[in-house]
């Protein structure tokens, strides 16, 4: 038997941190709900005793310094002490408040992209496409700024204005992976009438305030999140696959808020908001990618007309934390610093520097034995946040300590090579296919397709190694694999090698994919040997491969045998 209702009050729904922009809100924000400063006044409400029944006539009008109707309404009772007269504060108007307090967010935009991702299975062939939409907001130079996973692998991309029902083309001008940074810009001159660029401000101090505007999902309209600073350090971005500064705040950054920028007390943009974490045990916890970032990003383009990427230092290197370990290189009590373990053949610091060189500084800071530099009152931080804060082709002095000597190094600064690439920059995956064998380039989001999100743990081992310890030799260097076998009767046998890597072609080493369809092209040998990783071995007949290949293709639909980069 249902439980009877109980009279009384109705409860109040509770209140959201997400403003609407579409309708009026008339009440007062609560703490959650910080998104313009309300007037207040020192002006109490009315004891029980004064309040009265009835309509109370509305005799006049003041305005405060906020230029907020302030109306005194007068009670039909009377006091013994004369006529009381009860003050009541009407709700601010919602535009005008908006209009001169937050001024910035009119200059956050909605997003929404046409996505078309590369098959990396089938790498002839492209994906279902996609829609997705996420925030941005308006800088100098009628230009736009939002995350670049927001239009990553982009047919289209329209921009739509706050308040406005039109939806504008914009054009892609650069794309910054590893910091997760686009910049787009609208040709139609419409678009950016009546409408402030944002203004950058600094870093954020610890527990200062921080608002997030943007487009989640759940609405059409600008929601709001507040919250403060809560940690400041080198942090992993997700889809740069690196490691930059970062800020953490404890608003919430949901899907559709990647782009739109979070705001200090000020109205000034002091990031972008770019991903959240996502665990059991937390809540509420963001990532903004801090101004340096982003100012090193647009520098690097307006210098450069493109985008160059962040400089590395390309050394791994072991903390020397223990006293004996110091001792043993002889370094002095004073002197402090860091072991290199590793360094990669390909950047320039590999003809100066040398294993087991301990780095104490770099341009003029010195490095403490954890690897962290002073960076402001109380903070410390990596020292990889001096080197990302040049530039490409950038110098910077190297001071080490070797066998004990001191020395130093004015070492040219220069890009990541990695042997797995971790993107590909929107272009198509590079294939070449020899008698139903299909050969590909490995990089992670061919393994993230085909092992799914948790590749780092699904994938081939062999691969996985490759993947995390494995250093380029040169800067044309692949890892090609079988990706697999489209079954003929030339293959028969063979239709069980699947994403195992080539290592030699007739007996020389297999460099990279364009290297092994050129030797396989001006093959004259009887046979194709292709050695692969434990040992496996195929070899088909050339001129026999050769004939099936074209019939292989005609019988999956596949418009050639080599990619469109492997032709030239």
């Amino acid at each position: 038997m249902p439980e009877p209702r109980k009279r009384g009050r109705k409860p109040k729904t509770p209140k959201t941190n997400t403003i609407d922009s579409s309708h009026t809100n008339n009440k007062s924000a609560t703490q959650n709900d910080v998104v313009v400063p309300v007037p207040t006044t020192d002006i109490q409400d009315p004891s029980p005793a004064q309040r009265t029944r009835g309509r109370a006539r509305k005799i006049g009008k003041l305005a405060d310094n906020n230029n907020n109707d302030i109306s005194h309404v007068a009670s039909p009772e009377r006091s013994r002490h004369g006529d009381a007269t009860d003050i009541t504060i009407l709700p601010p108007r919602w535009d005008s408040v908006a209009a001169k307090a937050v001024p910035a967010m009119d200059a956050v935009v909605k997003v929404f992209c046409v996505h078309t991702e590369p098959n990396f299975s089938l790498a002839w062939q492209r994906k279902r496409q996609y829609s997705s939409s996420s925030s941005g907001f308006i800088v100098g130079g009628k230009r736009v700024l939002t995350n670049a996973h927001s239009v990553e692998h982009h047919t289209q991309v329209k921009l739509k204005k706050r308040g406005s029902e039109i939806k504008y083309l914009a054009t892609v001008l650069s794309i910054g992976t590893e910091c997760d940074i686009a910049l787009l810009t609208v040709k139609d001159d419409e678009f950016w009438e009546g409408v402030s660029p944002v203004e950058f401000g600094g870093l954020p101090a610890l527990q200062d305030a921080v608002t997030v505007v943007g487009y989640p999902i759940g609405g059409d309209t600008i929601s709001v999140t507040s919250g403060v600073v809560s940690c400041m350090e080198v942090l992993s971005y997700v889809h740069g696959s690196t490691e930059l500064l970062g800020l953490q705040i404890d608003a919430a950054i949901n899907s559709g808020n990647s782009g739109g920028p979070a705001l200090n007390d000020k109205g000034k943009c002091v990031g972008i908001a770019f991903q959240s974490l996502k665990h059991e045990d937390t809540e509420n916890i963001g990532y903004v990618i801090p101004t340096p970032v982003i100012m090193h990003f647009i520098q690097d383009y307006e210098k450069n007309g493109a985008y160059t990427g962040f400089p590395i230092l390309g050394v791994e290197w072991q903390k020397m934390e223990n006293p004996d370990l110091r001792m043993s290189v002889g370094m002095k009590a004073d002197q402090k610093g860091v072991r290199i373990r590793r360094i990669e053949p390909t950047t320039p610091e590999s003809h100066v520097l040398k294993p087991s060189d301990i780095i104490l500084s770099f341009d003029g800071v010195n490095i403490a034995n954890d690897g962290t530099v002073p960076f402001r009152h109380g903070e410390r931080i990596g020292f990889s946040y001096l080197v990302s804060q040049k530039y490409t082709g950038d110098n910077a002095v190297v001071k080490v300590l070797r066998n004990p000597e001191i020395l130093e190094f004015n070492i040219k600064l220069a890009t990541h090579k990695r042997l797995i690439p971790a993107h590909i920059n929107s272009r198509p995956p590079s294939y070449c296919i020899i008698a139903g064998f299909v050969f590909t380039a490995v990089t992670v989001p061919y393994l993230r397709s085909e092992y799914g999100k948790d590749y780092d743990f699904d994938a081939p081992v062999k691969l996985l190694d490759k993947h995390l310890h494995a250093m380029a030799q040169s800067v044309d260097e692949q890892v090609v694999v079988v990706s697999q076998v489209l079954v003929a009767d030339i293959n028969f046998g063979y239709e069980d090698i699947v994403n195992t890597q080539v290592l030699a072609f007739n007996g020389k080493p297999v460099r990279n994919l364009k290297n092994l369809a050129e030797m396989v092209e001006s093959c004259e040998d009887e046979f194709l040997k292709f050695d692969l990783e434990y040992q496996q071995v195929v070899v088909l007949q050339t001129k026999t491969a050769k004939a099936a290949t074209f019939d292989i293709l005609a019988t999956h639909c596949i418009p050639s045998a080599l990619s469109g980069d492997l032709k030239t």
